[in-house]
């Protein structure tokens, strides 16, 4: 999950980075690591149990659809984002696809995220990502390439759930709370992001217009 700075409003998400804010209902569920390992306490942890393990996932545990109000991910829906950055006019093209794909017994879905600069495409990335039952949106990992006149020049930043050590994450909670943190991902020294919630009620005024009852997340 790269981190780039921009300031996205679509559908029912609106999105900064680092920052995030997203406009939605309470699903009044919190988060459940769905492993004996991860204990009682271990809430919203976003992968870790609370020996650092990564928890026993059962793909009965996960639903076909995400349709986390804060992060609604439908097949077939396209965001797109426009930024006017110093280097130039950058769109970034987020495709929700048909595909799905298996990471560690999940069944996720595959978001195809496409960032042009000035017409030319600079990254070409598929991240997949699931929803447990209790609606949290989980993020199995990422296979992104950055481009230079159409040529790869790095796949820095790609990872997977179960491979080479790395974890999922929890990328979007059911039910966030004022001081909830978790980690999104986790590949030591390529994937560490993680997320800590500052408000469930704030208003943003973006060109499209003012939304309140927003959700910020650093």
């Amino acid at each position: 999950m790269k981190p780039r700075s921009r300031v996205v409003l679509t559908m029912a998400v609106l999105l900064t980075l680092p920052t995030i804010m997203s406009c939605g209902r309470d699903l009044g569920s919190r988060a459940n690591l769905l492993a004996p390992e991860a204990g009682s306490g271990s809430r919203a942890s976003g992968g870790l149990g609370t020996a650092g393990r990564a928890p026993g996932l059962r793909s009965t545990a996960f639903v076909s659809r995400i349709d986390n109000p804060f992060l609604p991910l439908v097949p077939g829906t396209v965001f797109s984002y426009r930024t006017q950055s110093d280097q130039g006019l950058e769109i970034n093209d987020v495709e929700v696809t048909r595909d799905t794909k298996t990471i560690v017994g999940v069944r996720t879905t595959v978001v195809h995220d496409r960032v042009y600069l000035d017409g030319a495409l600079t990254e070409d990335t598929f991240d997949f990502y699931a929803q447990d039952q209790d609606g949290n949106v989980w993020y199995f990992g990422e296979d992104t390439k950055e481009l230079q006149d159409g040529v790869v020049v790095s796949t820095e930043g790609s990872w997977e759930a179960g491979k080479d050590g790395a974890l999922q994450g929890i990328v979007m909670e059911a039910n966030p709370r004022n001081g909830d943190s978790y980690r999104q991902e986790f590949l030591e020294g390529v994937a560490e992001d993680m997320a800590r919630v500052l408000g469930t009620d704030k208003t943003v005024t973006v060109p499209y217009g003012t939304f309140d009852h927003c959700l910020a997340t650093q």
